[in-house]
């Protein structure tokens, strides 16, 4: 790995990427997709892929236009809601689904990355969750095919104050997969990478997941420009990066407005 991560085209950094890869995608709702590394992932052709993000985008956008493709096998996700062809693929036997708590998933993917196995947490224990049987493959009777199993709870004393009563925990193992891609707001030729606002919930651990983690940036600068401080994620866990440029369409999920004088109604 030289100093320079940078590729030309989004096309050339995702190049590599075969048929089975598992992909950790950032990216929360419609914020933050790597849009133009999926469209060439699209154009390159690999299939039979398995991706981690927190929801599979939307019909004809970010991740749903793989899905529409038919490249997806297995998807795991926390939300799933915005996505008519997801329940339709789900439901009929044809995507194998499995849903995680969201600060679960989020947690799964940074604890790959700094190479923890597994951990143990509150969230979903009595749940099936914890206890299996998710529906996690249906088959074209729409009978369930796969379910998810039974993980392991243990009881574990929070703090150290000695009145606490013991808690249940689940055990939820870590995620690691053969890619990452995720969209930045800056980066520089190290691949240290700078989000904006609701990018950052999924995509630096998504970005630390990923075996090989290649990184969009709108605005690529030379190293030493970004301030240390402002660095959200360093560029050890950046491989290949490519400058997309700023004027890309960044569509809105569900687009709220307001009337006017609403404010002024609401005050009196």
């Amino acid at each position: 790995m030289t100093l320079d991560k940078t590729v030309a085209s989004a096309a050339e950094a995702v190049a590599d990427i075969p048929d089975g890869a598992s992909l950790a995608v950032g990216g929360f709702g419609l914020s933050g997709n790597p849009i133009q590394l999926i469209e060439a992932l699209l154009d390159q052709g690999a299939g039979r892929l398995g991706a981690v993000s927190n929801n599979c985008g939307v019909d004809g956008w970010g991740l749903g236009i793989l899905l529409a493709a038919g490249r997806i096998a297995k998807m795991t996700s926390s939300y799933v809601g915005e996505n008519k062809e997801f329940a339709r693929q789900y439901l009929e036997g044809e995507l194998e689904v499995e849903l995680v708590p969201q600060g679960t998933l989020a947690e799964k993917l940074r604890a790959g990355g700094s190479g923890i196995a597994a951990f143990f947490t509150r969230s979903g224990v009595g749940t099936q969750v914890s206890e299996g049987g998710l529906p996690m493959r249906y088959d074209a009777a729409g009978q369930v095919a796969k379910a998810s199993s039974p993980k392991d709870v243990r009881a574990f004393t929070p703090g150290p104050a000695k009145e606490q009563s013991e808690e249940q925990y689940v055990l939820e193992e870590s995620i690691v997969t053969d890619y990452a891609l995720v969209h930045a707001l800056k980066g520089d030729r190290h691949g240290n990478l700078v989000f904006n606002k609701a990018a950052r919930q999924f995509s630096p651990p998504a970005a630390m997941a990923g075996r090989i983690c290649i990184a969009q940036v709108e605005e690529l600068v030379e190293a030493g420009e970004l301030d240390p401080d402002h660095v959200h994620l360093p560029g050890v866990y950046v491989h290949r990066i490519v400058e997309v440029g700023p004027d890309i369409e960044k569509p809105i999920e569900k687009r709220t407005v307001q009337e006017p004088g609403h404010d002024a109604e609401e005050q009196k």
